[in-house]
């Protein structure tokens, strides 16, 4: 037993030093910046709103960090809202291990490869995907990327979403960048489909194609993960799939994306099964636990010649909820804006539209689940001024 415990000591010195001997030469470089953000709205459903002529106050305040060391590297940024919007947490933060220029490792509050790479918008709101976990979410675990040739490769296991409390019976919590899968209270304020997103795998194939005035991704995406019920002690299952495709030519982008989803929660006896809660931002809501769902965008870019602005950003984001319950009335969202681009500055002028859209409409709770066939279009004229540095 001393033999043993004196030659794995040994290897770990061994290790450790060669681990200081290989970056001995190497330089920690940190940068630091972050974001301060104002925001301005006007909502078609807010009557008092409407007679003061909308409302102007604050929306966040974010903090980063980037470190590297030799191929070590470090990224992270913390979100400060107002405490009716989720208040602070960690937006997304990792460690990484970059092998190559091929080869990539991350591990912590990793980006989830699902869909177009980067976001599948261009305005403010989002794509409609964002709205049910398949857009801008981050999980904790771990994701590998490979690019090989004209092919990037990514596969990913998330051992669950940015859970703030590891207790044994804790709920989700509210607060938090990404949708991920929650609790919700019903009418009498007790807590029911009190699930919990669990060892989740994704996986990620985009190819790149065209020439230097017609650039193409064409992509596929594949999640499977488990949903554990806290009251049942029971394991369910969850899917989801997309198929991708991102261009730029000339001053034109173009985005389109299709995708699905199925949950499969173990809820108690009594509870429904054909919706789900969500929760970010500080509040749940509900979703439909299956549908099918379409998002198209077109975005132009102006540069400008001027003392004061870079450029204008032209777009349209739409999107379509295809709920597989025919009960259910589906959700639309059609965004068109413009983002004004001023060295350090950019400000996302907004025309939102949103049928059955929680942000964009009075029915919080059931937008995105059965729906309000009485909903019609809604709008929200939003104006977002933000330094960036």
């Amino acid at each position: 037993m001393l033999k043993r415990t004196i030659k794995v000591t040994t290897t770990i010195l061994f290790l450790i030093l060669i681990s200081n001997s290989a970056f001995a030469q190497s330089k920690l470089d940190v940068k630091l910046g972050g974001l301060l953000r104002f925001n301005y709205n006007l909502s078609s459903w807010k009557d008092a709103q409407q007679k003061r002529g909308g409302d102007f106050g604050f929306d966040c305040l974010g903090l980063k960090a980037n470190v590297t060391y030799d191929k070590l590297y470090m990224d992270a940024e913390y979100r400060i809202y107002s405490d009716g919007f989720g208040g602070g947490f960690l937006r997304y933060g990792y460690f990484g291990y970059k092998f190559n220029e091929s080869n990539n490792l991350k591990l912590g509050l990793v980006p989830v490869p699902f869909g177009n790479s980067g976001f599948n918008s261009n305005s403010f709101f989002f794509s409609l995907d964002y709205y049910y976990g398949l857009e801008g979410d981050n999980d904790m675990g771990i994701a590998y990327t490979k690019t090989l040739n004209d092919f990037t490769f990514d596969l990913a296991f998330f051992k669950n979403g940015e859970d703030l409390s590891l207790g044994d019976n804790s709920d989700a919590s509210y607060s938090r960048y990404g949708y991920d899968v929650s609790s919700i209270e019903d009418a009498d304020g007790n807590l029911i489909l009190r699930n919990k997103e669990v060892n989740q795998v994704n996986a990620r194939v985009i190819y790149a194609f065209g020439s230097d005035n017609f650039k193409s991704k064409l992509g596929v995406s594949g999640m499977w993960g488990q949903i554990y019920n806290l009251d049942t002690e029971d394991m369910g299952s969850r899917y989801a799939w997309a198929v991708h495709y991102h261009a730029n030519f000339g001053r034109f982008n173009f985005k389109a994306q299709v995708n699905g989803f199925e949950y499969n929660a173990k809820n108690p006896e009594g509870q429904p099964d054909d919706v789900i809660a969500l929760a970010a931002y500080g509040a749940p809501y509900l979703m439909a636990s299956k549908s099918t769902n379409y998002t198209v965008s077109l975005a132009y870019t102006q540069p400008l010649e001027s003392k004061f602005f870079d450029s204008l950003t032209f777009y349209n984001d739409f999107g379509i909820m295809d709920k597989a319950d025919s009960s259910f009335d589906n959700s639309m969202m059609n965004v068109t804006g413009v983002v004004i681009s001023a060295g350090p500055v950019y400000t996302y002028v907004d025309w939102a539209m949103g049928n059955n859209h929680a942000w964009l409409g009075p029915d919080w709770n059931v937008a995105f689940a059965q729906g309000n066939p009485d909903s019609g279009w809604n709008y929200r004229f939003n104006i977002n001024f933000g330094l960036y540095f």
